[in-house]
C-alpha cells in the first residue's frame, strides 16, 4: 500500500512509459521535426548571413555547418535512445541520475527557460497576427485604424497588439494541449507547408531572374585557398554558432524520441537533419539573392543585402504577397515554439507537481505566464537585461546532458529500474539522499561554473558559442570521476 502511494505521488499519465502501440513516429516524422527547428526567421537569417555577409569561403561555411549538425545528430541519438527504449520524457529520465527530488528542481530549470521563451516567441508571433489584422482592416476601410481607440497604448501595445497577443496565446495553448497525435500532425504539416512556401517563393524569383541569381551564386562559390590555417578559426566559429542554435532542443529531445518506433527509425530520422540543412541553405541563399536583385532592379536601391524574411517582404509593396508570407512565418514560428518551448515547459511543470498538474492545467499555466512575459516584454522585460538571466540558466543544459549521459551509459550500463523510477520509498534506487544525488549535483555545479564563465567573464566570451559543449564535457568527466567504482 505504501509503494502504491509513493508511485501515485510521482506518477502522471503524461509521464508514464508510452504504450508500445503509441510509438508511431518514424524517420519521416523526425525529418519534419528537424525541419521545424531550422525553418525559423533566426535560422534563415543565420544561414544566409554566413554565406553572404561575412565574406567567408562557402566551403568553410558548409563544412562548419555540417560539423555542427553532425554533433547535434550524435548527441540527439545519445539522449534520445533511453527515452525511446523506456518511453519516458526527459524530466523522468533525469531522475535516475539526479534523484527523484533533484530531477524536479533541476528539470524545472529547463521549464523556466522554455516558458519564458514561449512568452517571448509568442510576442513576436503575435506581431505577425497583428500585421494580418491590420491588413484586413485596411482592406475593409483604409481609414478605419485612424479611430481614437487605436491611439491608446498600454505597456507599449495598442488594442490590436493586445488582441493579437491574447489570440496567439489562446490558439497555441488550445492546439498544443490536444495530444500527441495532433502534435505530430501539426509538426508534419508545418514542415511541409513551409517548404512548399519556400519553393513557391523561389519559383516566383526564378521566373524572371533565374540567370542572374545563378550567376551570383556562382560568384560566391570560391574554392581557392581552402586549406589554410587562417580558415580554422572561421570554421570553428561557424560550427559553434550553428551548434548553439540547435543546442536548445538537444537536452529534452527525449520528450519526442519516446514516441519513435525503434532505434533504427531514430537514427535515420536524426540523420535527416543533414538534408534539412542543405535544403534550407539552398532556399535561403536563393531567396535572399533573388530578392536583392528584384529590389534593386524594380523598387529601391539597397545599401546592404537583407537576410531577414520580414525585412525582405517589408520592402515589397505587395499586400497579397505580404499576407501569404506572413502565413508561412506564423506556421514556422508556432511549430518551433511548440517544439523548443511548449513541450519542454509542459513536461517540466508536470514532473515538478505530478499530482496537481496535467496537460490542460499545465497548458493554462504556460499560457498565463506567456501573457505576462509577452505583455511586458516590450516595455519592461526587454529593457532590464532579463535575457542575461535566462542565458545563464540555460548554461545548465550542457552540464545536465553530460551528467545524464555519463550516468546512463558508463555508470549504470544502460540499465534502468522501472519499478523505482516512480517510487519515493527510501530504499528505492533513485531516492539517494532525501531524493537528491549529491554527486550529480556537485558535478552539475562545477560544470555550470565553467559553462557560465563564457557569458559572465569578458575574457572568455569568445567561447560563448561553445558554452553548451564546454559544460557537457566538464559535467561528463566530473560525474564519471566522482561516481566510478
Amino acid at each position: 500500500m505504501i509503494q502504491n502511494k509513493s508511485n501515485i505521488e510521482l506518477s502522471n499519465w503524461e509521464l508514464v512509459s508510452v504504450n508500445p502501440n503509441k510509438k508511431d513516429w518514424n524517420w519521416k516524422d523526425l525529418f519534419c521535426f528537424w525541419a521545424n527547428n531550422i525553418q525559423t526567421i533566426i535560422g534563415f537569417s543565420l544561414i544566409a548571413s554566413f554565406y553572404l555577409l561575412y565574406d567567408l569561403n562557402i566551403i568553410i561555411v558548409f563544412f562548419g555547418s555540417l560539423a555542427a549538425v553532425i554533433l547535434v545528430i550524435f548527441f540527439s541519438n545519445l539522449i534520445g535512445k533511453p527515452s525511446q527504449k523506456h518511453g519516458i520524457p526527459f524530466p523522468v529520465f533525469l531522475r535516475i541520475s539526479m534523484g527523484i527530488n533533484g530531477a524536479r528542481y533541476i528539470g524545472i530549470l529547463r521549464g523556466i527557460v522554455a516558458t519564458f521563451m514561449f512568452g517571448v516567441q509568442t510576442f513576436f508571433l503575435s506581431k505577425s497576427f497583428g500585421y494580418l489584422i491590420r491588413i484586413s482592416l485596411f482592406k475593409y476601410d483604409n481609414n478605419f485604424q485612424e479611430q481614437e481607440i487605436f491611439s491608446y497604448f498600454y505597456f507599449g501595445l495598442d488594442i490590436i497588439d493586445w488582441t493579437s497577443l491574447i489570440l496567439t496565446i489562446f490558439l497555441q495553448v488550445y492546439l498544443f494541449k490536444k495530444g500527441q497525435d495532433f502534435i505530430k500532425g501539426f509538426i508534419n504539416f508545418s514542415a511541409i507547408f513551409v517548404y512548399i512556401g519556400l519553393i513557391i517563393f523561389c519559383s516566383i524569383i526564378a521566373s524572371n531572374n533565374f540567370t542572374e541569381v545563378i550567376n551570383l551564386i556562382e560568384n560566391i562559390f570560391v574554392l581557392e585557398n581552402i586549406f589554410q590555417k587562417s580558415n580554422v578559426g572561421p570554421l570553428l566559429s561557424v560550427c559553434g554558432t550553428m551548434f548553439a542554435y540547435f543546442s536548445i532542443v538537444i537536452v529534452n529531445f527525449g520528450d519526442f524520441s519516446r514516441f519513435v518506433k525503434n532505434k533504427t527509425e531514430l537514427k535515420k530520422g536524426n540523420a535527416t537533419l543533414i538534408f534539412n540543412l542543405i535544403f534550407f541553405s539552398i532556399f535561403s541563399i536563393f531567396i535572399v539573392l533573388g530578392a536583392d536583385i528584384i529590389l534593386n532592379k524594380s523598387f529601391t536601391d539597397l545599401d546592404k543585402i537583407l537576410t531577414n524574411p520580414t525585412d525582405i517582404i517589408g520592402k515589397f509593396d505587395n499586400t497579397f504577397l505580404t499576407a501569404i508570407v506572413l502565413c508561412f512565418i506564423v506556421f514556422a514560428t508556432a511549430s518551433t515554439n511548440l517544439i523548443a518551448n511548449f513541450i519542454p515547459s509542459k513536461y517540466s511543470l508536470i514532473n515538478f507537481a505530478p499530482k496537481k498538474l496535467n496537460s490542460n492545467s499545465s497548458g493554462i499555466l504556460i499560457g498565463l505566464i506567456a501573457l505576462l512575459v509577452g505583455g511586458f516584454w516590450l516595455s519592461i522585460l526587454s529593457q532590464v537585461g532579463v535575457l542575461s538571466i535566462i542565458d545563464t540558466i540555460a548554461t545548465f543544459f550542457g552540464p545536465i546532458f553530460g551528467i545524464v549521459i555519463a550516468d546512463y551509459y558508463l555508470i549504470k550500463k544502460k540499465e534502468l529500474v522501472n519499478k523505482d523510477i516512480f517510487s519515493s520509498n527510501k530504499d528505492s534506487s533513485y531516492y539517494f539522499s532525501g531524493g537528491w544525488h549529491i554527486r550529480a549535483i556537485f558535478s552539475l555545479i562545477i560544470a555550470f561554473i565553467f559553462s557560465a564563465a563564457t557569458i559572465w567573464n569578458a575574457e572568455l566570451r569568445y567561447l560563448q558559442s561553445f558554452s553548451w559543449l564546454i559544460g557537457a564535457t566538464v559535467g561528463f568527466i566530473m560525474y564519471y570521476l566522482v561516481s566510478k567504482k
